[in-house]
C-alpha cells in the first residue's frame, strides 16, 4: 500500500459510527422538546450521563433497572437541570434514551468502514447496551442493563487523560508491542508519540505567539501546567527514543543479515523489516523534536520573563501632560522658570545614545520640502538586491568562522583520541608561543610586512578557536547538549531526506562536512561529549565579542573524545 497511514482504518471509522449513530439516533426527536431540553448539547449531556451511571452499576456489579434510571434522571433534573418534569417523565426519558437511542428499538446497528486494503467497505456492528433478567426483592422479575465493549470504549474515550501522562502512556503501549514484536501495531504507538511531541511543540509556540501579543492575556497558571508538560516531555523522551533506536537497528539487521547470507525472507519477515525502518524513521524525528521542544521551552522562558519585565516597568513610568503640567502652570507663574531644570533634570538621567556633531551644525540648512523629495529619491534607489547579498555574504562570513573553530578541535580532537578544552587551550598556547620565539619569526614577519601573509598565518589558533564570544559559545552549548554524534545516522539520514540548505548555524550538518572534507578524518564513527568533573573551569582572556570589545570569559571544562 502507498500511503501506510491508511491501513487499519475500519478501525478509526468505527470510533467514529459510535459517535455518528447515537446522533442520528437522538437528532430530530420530538419527545426531548416535551420534556423541555430543546438545544442538543443538553439532550447529549443527559445520554452520557445517564451512560456513565450504567457504566458505575457495571462496574459495581449492582443491577441498573429502569426504576434506578428514573431515579438517577430525577436526582439529575431536580439538582442541576431543573426541568418542570415529574419522577415518572424522568423514567419515560430513560426508556427512550436507553430503548431508541442506544438500542436503536432493538434493531441492529451498523455502520460501514472503508477498508483500503481490501478495496470495499467493511460492515461493522455497534451495540453500546444489553440486557439481563434479574429478579429483586428474589420474587420480582425486572430487566436490569449494562454497558457493551462499544459502550465502555465510547465512554472511555471521551475521558481526557492527563497532557503529562498521553507521552508516558503511549510510550508503555509502544515498548509493550515493541517487546512482543508486533510491530505493525508499534508503527501506529511511534506515530501517535510523535504527533503528542509535535503537539507540544505547537503549544510552547501558540503560547509564545500569545505572550508576544499581550503578556497579560497569559496567566501564570497556563505558564506552569506548559512548562510542566514540557519538563515531563523532556525528560522521558530523549534518552527512552535512543535505547529504542538502538534496539529497532540491532533487530532489523538481524533480518537483513537473515535475507543476505541465510535465505530469503518470507512476506511477513518483509513486513517486519519495513515496519523496522518505518519505526527507526519516527524516532529520528522523535528526537529532532525532542530537540525543538527543548530549544523553544528555555524561549518560551526568557520570552515571558522580558514581557513580564516590560509590563513592570510600564506601570512605574507616570505619564503627564506637558500643555496643563507645565505650560499653563508657567504662564500662571513665571517665576516657575527659575526651577524649570528641576522638571526636566529626570531627562537626562540616561546619556543620550547620539553625540553632536558640529559639522552638521555647520551645514548648509536645506528646505524642508525639497529634503522630503530627497529622502523619497534615497528610497526608490535602494538597491533591494545588492542588499540582500551583502547580508548572506555576513552570513557566509561568520558559518566559515563557525566551521573553521570546529574543525580546530576535532582535528585536535582526531589526533589525540581523547582531549579536554583545557588541553586544546595549553596546545594552541605553545603553538602560539612557538611561532612568536622560533627560528622562522623573522620569515613570518616579512611576510607579514609584504602583506602576503594568508589567513591562516595572520591568525592565531586560539583566534581561530574562538573567533567571538557568542560563537564559541554556541559551538560548546551545542556540543554539550548532543552528547553523542554518530556520523553513520547523520549520512544516513542525509541521504534519505532532502534538507534545505541555510545559512544559519547548524551543528549536525557542519560536523559531518567537517569530516568528510578531511580525508583522514572520514574514519571517524562516533564522537562523545562530557562536561569534565573539574569544576574550576577554565579562563580565556583578551577574547573579543560582536562589537570589539575584549573582555574574559570563563566556561567548564569539556571532555571530547572521538571513536573511529
Amino acid at each position: 500500500m502507498q500511503y501506510e497511514f491508511l491501513k487499519q482504518f475500519p478501525k478509526r471509522m468505527k470510533h467514529v459510527g459510535m459517535y455518528g449513530l447515537l446522533m442520528q439516533n437522538s437528532a430530530q426527536k420530538q419527545i426531548w422538546k416535551n420534556y423541555g431540553f430543546m438545544k442538543v448539547d443538553e439532550q447529549l449531556n443527559l445520554i452520557f450521563s445517564l451512560m456513565l451511571y450504567i457504566m458505575e452499576q457495571s462496574l459495581k456489579e449492582e443491577n441498573c433497572t429502569m426504576d434506578d434510571v428514573g431515579a438517577f434522571l430525577d436526582y439529575l433534573n431536580t439538582t442541576y437541570f431543573h426541568k418542570s418534569i415529574s419522577y415518572e417523565e424522568c423514567k419515560k426519558i430513560g426508556d427512550f434514551i436507553i430503548n431508541v437511542i442506544l438500542s436503536n428499538e432493538g434493531k441492529a446497528m451498523y455502520f460501514d468502514g472503508y477498508d483500503f486494503e481490501q478495496r470495499a467497505y467493511k460492515i461493522m456492528n455497534i451495540s453500546y447496551i444489553a440486557n439481563k433478567v434479574v429478579y429483586v426483592d428474589s420474587d420480582l422479575k425486572r430487566t436490569s442493563y449494562y454497558l457493551t465493549d462499544d459502550g465502555y470504549n465510547l465512554l472511555l474515550s471521551t475521558l481526557e487523560i492527563e497532557n503529562n501522562m498521553k507521552l508516558t502512556v503511549q510510550e508503555i503501549i509502544f515498548r509493550l508491542h515493541l517487546e512482543k514484536q508486533s510491530y505493525d501495531k508499534a508503527v501506529d504507538d511511534i506515530k501517535n508519540v510523535f504527533n503528542l511531541l509535535r503537539i507540544q511543540l505547537q503549544k510552547i509556540q501558540e503560547a509564545m505567539l500569545r505572550v508576544r501579543r499581550n503578556a497579560l492575556n497569559y496567566s501564570v497558571a497556563d505558564y506552569k501546567v506548559l512548562l510542566e508538560e514540557n519538563m515531563e516531555t523532556i525528560d522521558a523522551t530523549k534518552q527512552k527514543f535512543k535505547n529504542y533506536r538502538e534496539t529497532v537497528r540491532k533487530r532489523a539487521q538481524e533480518l537483513e543479515e537473515q535475507n543476505i547470507n541465510v535465505k530469503k525472507l518470507s512476506e511477513e519477515d518483509e513486513e517486519k523489516l519495513n515496519n523496522l525502518r518505518i519505526i527507526e524513521s519516527y524516532l529520528n524525528q522523535g528526537i529532532d523534536e525532542h530537540q525543538k521542544i527543548l530549544n523553544s521551552h528555555f524561549d518560551l522562558k526568557i520570552l515571558y520573563e522580558k514581557e513580564l519585565e516590560l509590563l513592570a516597568q510600564m506601570s512605574l513610568i507616570q505619564r503627564f501632560s506637558l500643555r496643563t503640567e507645565l505650560y499653563d502652570k508657567i504662564l500662571e507663574d513665571a517665576s516657575g522658570l527659575e526651577q524649570l531644570d528641576v522638571f526636566l533634570r529626570p531627562l537626562f538621567y540616561k546619556e543620550p545614545d547620539k553625540m553632536y556633531n558640529l559639522n552638521k551644525a555647520m551645514e548648509l540648512q536645506r528646505p524642508i520640502r525639497k529634503k522630503k523629495v530627497e529622502e523619497e529619491e534615497e528610497i526608490l534607489d535602494f538597491d533591494e538586491e545588492g542588499w540582500m547579498e551583502d547580508i548572506a555574504r555576513k552570513k557566509q562570513e561568520k558559518l566559515a568562522k563557525y566551521e573553521k573553530s570546529l574543525n580546530l578541535i576535532l582535528d585536535i580532537a582526531f589526533e589525540k583520541g581523547t582531549v579536554t578544552l583545557k588541553e586544546i587551550k595549553e596546545i594552541l598556547e605553545e603553538e602560539k608561543a612557538e611561532r612568536e620565539n622560533g627560528p622562522d619569526k623573522e620569515q613570518v614577519l616579512k611576510k607579514e610586512n609584504e602583506q602576503e601573509t594568508t589567513e591562516e598565518i595572520q591568525k592565531t589558533g586560539m583566534e581561530i578557536l574562538i573567533p567571538s564570544i557568542d560563537i564559541f559559545k554556541e559551538i560548546m552549548v551545542e556540543l554539550i547538549k548532543s552528547r553523542e554524534i554518530n556520523l553513520h545516522t547523520l549520512r544516513k539520514e542525509k541521504s534519505e531526506y532532502i534538507t534545505e540548505q541555510t545559512l544559519e548555524f547548524q551543528l549536525y550538518e557542519m560536523v559531518l562536512n567537517v569530516v568528510d572534507q578531511d580525508e583522514k578524518k572520514r574514519g571517524i564513527s562516533k564522537i562523545y561529549i562530557s562536561r569534565t568533573q573539574d569544576k574550576q573551569g577554565i579562563t580565556f582572556s583578551n577574547v573579543c565579542d560582536d562589537n570589539g570589545v575584549q573582555k574574559t570569559i570563563r566556561c567548564s571544562n569539556v571532555e571530547i573524545m572521538v571513536e573511529v
